[in-house]
């Protein structure tokens, strides 16, 4: 498989690293890595990896500090993969400036499929019009969706929640950061005000809105949009 996507990989644990560059290698994947907070800023400004993925162990800083830092200029994605797994440490780290985040142990699988999305997802152009999801369609120009090409009545808010969702594909945006960017800072403590939003918009999405598929929980964190 070819694949010209760089990634670097910050974790001081050997046996993390060889086992993500023998899965990422085989699936074409150009690895580096770094064994530090240090060496890896140093590789992520020197070598434009197409996605970072990142340890919040590390033993000269602790990785929270490494991803502010990283958002000060870097854009691509970052997911983290640490054994930290509270509530706590993955909001955080998602506020922060983290795409992703999974916990060790993980399947390989997986981690290859939000890698995949990831990529794709901050290849799309910015003011790309029309997003596609399936027999979804959003027109982000004339605030408008579509399901199975029938228009889809959606209040305005409605459609700033479903933009902004579908904006991020396969990122997992925290209540926090939802309420913040569609309602303003002084709604970022009303998560059951977006919970009711997220099963109206649900029941206007969704083939079975009580199985969604498109719309997706992160229990305790957020919200994640995509198949």
């Amino acid at each position: 498989m070819i694949n010209s996507d760089p990634i670097l990989i910050i974790d001081d644990e050997v046996q993390i690293r060889r086992l993500l560059e023998i899965t990422l290698s085989a699936n074409g994947y150009k690895i580096s890595e770094a064994t530090t907070g240090k060496e890896g800023l140093t590789l992520a400004a020197t070598g434009h990896p197409a996605l970072i993925i990142l340890d919040l162990g590390l033993p000269d800083a602790d990785g929270l500090e490494i991803i502010k830092k990283l958002r000060e200029w870097y854009q691509k994605p970052i997911i983290i993969l640490s054994v930290r797994n509270s509530e706590d440490d993955i909001i955080k780290a998602l506020d922060n400036g983290a795409n992703d985040y999974l916990t060790k142990p993980f399947r390989t699988g997986e981690l290859l499929a939000r890698i995949r999305v990831a990529i794709r997802q901050s290849q799309v152009a910015p003011d790309e019009p029309i997003l596609e999801f399936g027999s979804i369609s959003i027109d982000l120009t004339n605030h408008t969706a579509r399901r199975k090409n029938e228009l889809i009545k959606l209040t305005s808010t409605e459609f700033a929640l479903l933009a902004l969702l579908a904006k991020n594909e396969g990122r997992v945006l925290t209540h926090q950061y939802i309420l913040k960017e569609v309602w303003g800072m002084g709604y970022t403590e009303q998560t059951q005000y977006l919970r009711v939003f997220v099963a109206q918009l649900r029941k206007k999405i969704e083939d079975n809105p009580a199985r969604p598929k498109l719309l997706n929980t992160e229990s305790g964190i957020g919200y994640r949009f995509g198949y």
